[in-house]
């Protein structure tokens, strides 16, 4: 049970949603997963999915599953390609991890409206432009 799950605290760990490019017509976005650690993560898997209310319906998206595997210190993988209409929703990864044998677990949450060009930041070991949780 979750209860019996020892309290291991996220650090240095970030998701990131990414302009990868952008015409006068589109943006092109993609999440990743950003390690700052010093030291590897290994098992990395992570689930994604979208939910809230869009033109007065509750809506959700699937859920998706991404398996990364291993990562290095101070290294990105991509998860997922993310679509702009979407941004109006909450979107949820949940992240797991192990360090040495111990898990690690962590929900980031990307609240509706907060994917917009005046929360862009320069996003580490990436560096494009994008929104992060850490």
């Amino acid at each position: 049970m979750k209860s019996d799950l020892p309290e291991n605290t996220v650090e240095d760990i970030a998701m990131a949603v990414v302009l990868m490019s952008e015409t006068p017509e589109i943006k092109n976005w993609t999440v990743y997963l950003v390690n700052l650690k010093n030291e590897p993560i290994t098992n990395v898997l992570i689930s994604s999915k979208g939910y809230g209310e869009k033109d007065g319906k509750q809506v959700k998206t699937s859920v998706l599953r991404h398996f990364i595997g291993d990562m290095e210190a101070q290294s990105f993988a991509g998860v997922e390609a993310i679509d702009p209409e979407v941004f109006g929703l909450t979107n949820e990864y949940w992240l797991s991890y192990y360090i040495d044998g111990t898990i690690y677990d962590k929900k980031f949450i990307f609240l509706p409206e907060s994917i917009i060009d005046s929360n862009l930041i320069k996003i580490p070991l990436v560096n494009r432009p994008g929104v992060m949780i850490k």
